[in-house]
């Protein structure tokens, strides 16, 4: 990732992104993760959080973070991720999803119809079980993240400001509905 994207040399961002970080890390209690908070240049509203505790901020998400505790609520959420062990439950989900298609694959051999229902079982394992449990994930790790922002310090009413703020950049552009969203909708999140 870090070859990918470019990081962003603002020192003030960068520190902002290193206090709140390093205060969200300790709350964590996990000293065993190599906790490391980067800014990359980049459009997307977005943050991601590897296993192990790599955690990157996208500069698109930086006009509705705003201050402090707007980071906070970022930040805290994708260290929920980390701790809740999410990357893992999803390749596990992928994996069991995939066998499954195999599986179907095999027995339907090549059937007049096993193009169709392979289709069929593709959009509704995506639909019915992946995307669902993604939004799961999401929610536990808004939770667990208000937890964390208590614990480092900051008050977790703050987070209703960041996703107030997001709900607003969310009304500009064509949004998919929640059901078809690896992410509940910013009002479901409210």
């Amino acid at each position: 990732i870090k070859r990918q994207y470019k990081l962003f040399r603002d020192p003030e961002i960068n520190a902002l992104v290193t206090r709140v970080g390093r205060r969200v890390a300790y709350a964590a209690q996990r000293p065993d993760y190599r906790w490391e908070f980067l800014v990359f240049e980049g459009k997307e509203a977005n943050a991601f959080c590897l296993p192990g505790g790599k955690v990157g901020i996208f500069t698109g998400i930086l006009p509705y973070t705003r201050d402090e505790p707007g980071m906070a609520t970022v930040i805290s959420h994708e260290v929920a991720h980390a701790l809740a062990r999410h990357a893992g439950e999803r390749l596990s989900q992928s994996r069991l999803a995939q066998s499954g298609g195999l599986g179907l694959g095999v027995a339907l051999g090549g059937s007049p119809a096993s193009s169709a229902i392979m289709q069929g079982y593709s959009l509704g394992t995506q639909l019915g079980i992946l995307l669902p449990y993604s939004r799961t994930q999401e929610s536990e790790a808004d939770k667990v993240g208000l937890i964390l922002m208590a614990k480092a310090g900051y008050d977790p009413a703050q987070a209703l400001e960041f996703w107030k703020h997001m709900m607003v950049k969310d009304k500009k552009g064509a949004k998919l509905p929640e059901f078809m969203s690896t992410h509940p909708n910013d009002a479901t999140r409210l």
